[in-house]
């Protein structure tokens, strides 16, 4: 027995064979989306452009926060160190055999940079060194080379002046150094009148090796 094929056997029916991507294009009017990502954007010359990819999250840029004053701790103020003015008596004490000797010493170790002097201190000082020979001169020569040495300013003779009533020449123009430097906060000397002097403006008396409050003790 012969079988009769039909001739649209192993065809689809019009209308029902499967659709092609052209048919897809054709009733989207474009490309079809991807679930791989966006497809290539087609150019005027025929060539495919690959779209920009998107910046991840931490690709973003990040304003930077300014410090605001709040924040910033102001800077430290430093504390201005006050002068300590030397008359020939407290620098005799550099002198070896001089009375408080090793307390002055100790005491310049951390502060002689604060110290300074007048002609006349230097004047009392190589003085007190001559009688004691060539060593000592040349120790009072050494605290002469490093100390400051101020002149004496017409501020100088005018707070001289006005204390030279109740002192002698000498001390008022320590005195009067002392009050004119706008540095000076304190006095080196074991001078009696001239410690009543200066404590009694305000000036700190430093003479290491006698105990405190020396001169109001031997005032009384």
């Amino acid at each position: 027995m012969t079988r009769e094929v039909s001739p649209d056997r192993g065809r689809f029916p019009v209308g029902d064979r499967p659709r092609s991507s052209a048919d897809e294009v054709r009733d989207h009017g474009g490309v079809t989306a991807s679930p791989f990502g966006p497809s290539p954007r087609p150019r005027d010359d025929g060539h495919a452009v690959l779209p920009q990819p998107r910046p991840a999250p931490d690709d973003e840029p990040r304003a930077v926060e300014e410090p605001t004053p709040e924040d910033v701790a102001p800077a430290p103020v430093p504390t201005p160190t006050l002068r300590v003015y030397a008359d020939g008596s407290a620098l005799s004490r550099y002198l070896v055999g001089a009375p408080c000797r090793t307390q002055w010493l100790e005491w310049t170790a951390d502060h002689e940079d604060e110290l300074l002097t007048t002609p006349l201190g230097l004047t009392e000082l190589r003085r007190a060194a001559r009688p004691r020979g060539v060593e000592a001169t040349g120790v009072a020569h050494d605290v002469e080379e490093r100390l400051e040495v101020i002149r004496f300013s017409d501020q100088t003779l005018r707070a001289a002046t006005k204390v030279s009533g109740v002192l002698p020449p000498f001390i008022a123009l320590h005195l009067g150094a002392a009050l004119a430097h706008p540095g000076v906060g304190g006095v080196a000397t074991y001078d009696l009148q001239l410690a009543q002097a200066s404590a009694l403006h305000g000036l700190t008396i430093v003479s290491p090796g006698w105990p405190a409050g020396w001169w109001e003790r031997a005032g009384g």
